[in-house]
């Protein structure tokens, strides 16, 4: 095996050495269902939720040049590195910064506006919804790609609570984020604070709740369409 093989794997070890997985919780049977028989055979299955843990230096490709850097300019700026990054986590080969949300927009100007990062275009804002991780149920996650820098590219994600969904909008940095937090607001119950016009874009104007969240019913709304109505999902046929 040739030195240039023998790197290339160790660099891949270092990139994909992520730290101890975090437990949220577990999901019973195949599919995690609660309602209802288990008609898969894998009723007394139990698999835990994990979900990467912090990762150790080195993290391993250009990643740490870019948490250096990060931290540096966040530091000449005035802001607090260890308050706004709560941790870096490498994973399959991709870095994800957990960032606080009040230092969203000071990491955000940061990363696009320092030259040794230059990450200035943001492909969208997407929603998660872990019901189970308590007081960090919901998540934005945020593509950042420097097309100054070879199209390096890195992940931020921010998290609050089901009880207080607020987190600062970064259409003033990046504006077009303006729909994809309008779609994550819709589907999940995000409320980007600061945003032009933070109304529905998928989902009618009227229509109750977040449907991409986990608790949210399946079914229970009827479905109107041309003047007919379809029952919903739960209520359409019966098995007995």
């Amino acid at each position: 095996m040739s030195d240039e093989i023998v790197r290339s794997h160790s660099l891949e070890a270092e990139v994909d050495a992520g730290g101890v997985p975090v437990k949220i919780g577990e999901r019973h049977g195949m599919f995690g269902a609660t309602k209802g028989q288990d008609t898969t055979g894998y009723g007394g299955l139990v698999t835990p939720t994990l979900l990467p843990g912090a990762s150790p230096r080195p993290y391993g490709s250009y990643f740490d040049q870019v948490a250096d850097a990060l931290v540096a300019s966040l530091t000449s700026r005035g802001a607090d590195a260890d308050a706004a990054i709560e941790k870096v986590v490498v994973d399959r080969g991709e870095m994800t910064i957990f960032v606080a949300r009040e230092h969203i927009l000071t990491v955000a100007r940061a990363l696009r506006d320092e030259p040794a990062l230059r990450f200035e275009l943001c492909t969208g804002v997407s929603g998660v919804h872990y019901l189970q991780e308590a007081g960090r149920e919901l998540h934005a996650v945020y593509h950042l790609v420097s097309i100054t820098n070879g199209s390096r590219r890195i992940r931020l994600e921010v998290t609050c609570p089901d009880d207080d969904p607020h987190i600062p909008s970064l259409v003033s940095v990046y504006p077009a984020n303006d729909w994809h937090e309008r779609e994550t607001w819709d589907m999940f119950g995000i409320i980007f604070d600061g945003h032009p016009s933070l109304t529905r874009i998928l989902m009618p104007d009227d229509w109750p709740g977040h449907p991409q969240r986990k608790d949210y019913p399946l079914g229970g709304i009827p479905v109107e369409y041309k003047g007919g109505t379809v029952p919903p999902p739960d209520q359409r046929r019966s098995y007995s």
